[in-house]
């Protein structure tokens, strides 16, 4: 390899790698190979270090499109690795200066792998997410209750809260505190689902972590990111042996049919991201 090329890395695994490996196309077109040492293997590619040293990739992770595209291809060989062998999942961009740098990586930290190896053999990750049933966002204004109690609404020009026909004055002033309550009123019912919610999520998270082996309660996604205007309250990971996985969606469809302060979505099966320890070990 030149010294214009970095090693950009998969995943590891234990040896013997699957085969067809070599077959893959990885991120930026690169093809994808394998380094071996100390039983494990990884796999990688040789990527140029214009697109993924340390400056250009800092710049290549802020554009939206680059980033799309090799999280993409990332993700592809990832769990064509993971679908056909207990592997060790590693996150986008994690490169070495070369093939040299891996094995030692590999060989230091092969006590780490073999017992992350142990954990993820024949588990699964799913994730779990928890939207608050009722809740939106602060800027919707449509609450139930904002036509004035026995109407229909009222017709166009009706004053909220003047008796019909009355021509009262000052009738805009009272409109708009009579708003300004019921806008109080309904933050502090959200305020109080929010917290409602919340306590349930914290139940539904130990109960279905009662039935995976191992968790991880990831910070909730913005709804800018979910694209929902409900607050998500959950957002975990679980990792679910194989065999339990069917009783696990199960689980989850039951609870969310159970109370009505939540919404559950089961997501996966996902490689397990959220489970391989790798972080200590890609430094």
């Amino acid at each position: 390899m030149t010294e214009d090329m970095a090693v950009w890395l998969y995943a590891v695994t234990p040896e013997p790698a699957p085969a067809g490996l070599t077959e893959l196309t990885g991120v930026l077109g690169a093809p994808v190979r394998v380094v071996r040492a100390s039983g494990l293997a990884a796999v990688v590619s040789s990527v140029s270090r214009a697109e993924v040293g340390e400056e250009p990739l800092r710049r290549n992770l802020e554009d939206l499109d680059w980033l799309a595209a090799t999280a993409t291809g990332h993700d592809a060989v990832v769990g064509a690795v993971t679908s056909s062998a207990t592997a060790v999942p590693v996150r986008i961009a994690t490169v070495y200066h070369g093939d040299d740098r891996v094995r030692d990586v590999l060989t230091e930290h092969r006590t780490a792998f073999a017992a992350t190896v142990d954990l993820l053999a024949g588990r699964t990750e799913w994730g779990v997410k928890a939207y608050a049933a009722s809740n939106h966002s602060d800027e919707s204004a449509d609450v139930p209750g904002d036509a004035p109690a026995g109407t229909s609404g009222g017709a166009p020009g009706d004053v909220p809260g003047d008796a019909p026909g009355s021509g009262a004055p000052g009738g805009g002033q009272r409109s708009g505190t009579a708003y300004l309550l019921r806008r109080r009123a309904q933050l502090r019912a959200r305020e109080t689902a929010d917290h409602l919610a919340a306590r349930d999520a914290d139940r539904v998270h130990t109960e279905l972590g009662s039935l995976a082996v191992a968790v991880r309660r990831h910070p909730p996604q913005h709804s800018r990111l979910t694209g929902t205007r409900a607050n998500m309250v959950l957002n975990a990971a679980y990792l679910v042996d194989d065999a339990r996985a069917e009783h696990f969606a199960t689980a989850v469809t039951e609870l969310d049919a159970r109370g009505p302060l939540l919404h559950l979505y089961l997501t996966g099966p996902w490689p397990p991201y959220s489970f391989s320890r790798i972080a200590e070990v890609t430094t």
